[in-house]
């Protein structure tokens, strides 16, 4: 065989590799685009001059950049307090889920007795249903309870939601961590909340702050219920963009996606600066229960 004939049949299998690995970056490529249209129509539209946003049919590229819009949102003391209020809860939310599920996880990680996998489970199947569906009962109760129009009770709903996954996650983290560093502490003289506290705790540091961001993402976007069990003083930021940039009448789109870009800048800047402990949490954690 001829040296030609040799040099195709081994450039066969290179090219199919490259063609299959440039076919994988093409579909990669469309999918990345789909998937950031509408953060780019959320841009332009709070960039937009207001001729541009009604315009139809619609304009890819606005034809001039104007910060009216956000200048408008940030101007605006009503928002600024959503913000507040929306930072305050999901804080409490993200810190009282950690610590219950730092508990509960390390109860169900490191100790054996009667019931704990049906605990387990049962913690794991209230994943499985529509949260929406305890709306009703959960109104009652805290209306029973004089807690509607507050603060605690927004906590309260959303650290209920962020919990069960929160236990799971810090379970696989507690797995991962040898039972001899337990032990060996215990022979020391420590006692469960010094092992707790001060030897496990910086050992599943990426874990905790995996769990802490999940709770508080989880607090900032919910809408039905901060809608429904919070008053105008207590108002989180999705119901009370809502409430004040759409009515019946009009509907204030350029303010509306000023004031969402506005509220996703916190969430976005807090995974940027923990992504490194937010990956390495979820790979700790990734185990078998």
């Amino acid at each position: 065989m001829n040296t030609p004939q040799r040099l195709r049949r081994s450039r066969g299998p290179l090219d199919e590799s490259v063609q299959t690995r440039w076919a994988r970056r093409l579909s990669l490529a469309m999918v990345s685009l789909f998937a950031m249209l509408p953060l780019y129509w959320l841009v332009t539209t709070a960039l937009k001059p207001n001729g541009d946003v009604f315009e139809f049919p619609p304009r890819l590229i606005p034809s001039a950049i104007t910060f009216e819009h956000i200048q408008q949102v940030l101007g605006n003391r009503q928002v600024m307090q959503y913000m507040v209020n929306s930072l305050l809860v999901s804080s409490v939310t993200a810190v009282g889920s950690v610590l219950i599920g730092m508990y509960c996880a390390y109860s169900f990680s490191k100790f054996r007795y009667r019931g704990r996998r049906s605990i387990m489970v049962t913690f794991l199947a209230s994943q499985l249903f529509p949260h929406v569906l305890l709306l009703i009962t959960m109104y009652g109760l805290f209306s029973a309870l004089g807690l509607l129009n507050t603060y605690l009770v927004l906590a309260i709903a959303f650290t209920t939601f962020t919990l069960p996954l929160c236990i799971w996650m810090l379970k696989g983290v507690f797995d991962n961590i040898p039972d001899e560093i337990i032990e060996a502490a215990k022979i020391d003289g420590a006692s469960q909340f010094v092992i707790i506290h001060r030897i496990l705790m910086p050992l599943m540091r990426p874990g905790l702050i995996a769990a802490g961001l999940f709770a508080f993402i989880r607090g900032w976007n919910d809408f039905v219920f901060a809608l429904t069990l919070s008053g105008d003083a207590t108002r989180t930021l999705p119901p009370g963009l809502v409430n004040n940039y759409l009515s019946e009448f009009s509907n204030r789109w350029p303010e509306l996606m000023a004031a969402s870009l506005i509220a996703s800048l916190p969430v976005v800047l807090l995974f940027m600066l923990l992504q490194r402990y937010f990956v390495a949490g979820l790979s700790s954690g990734a185990v078998k229960g």
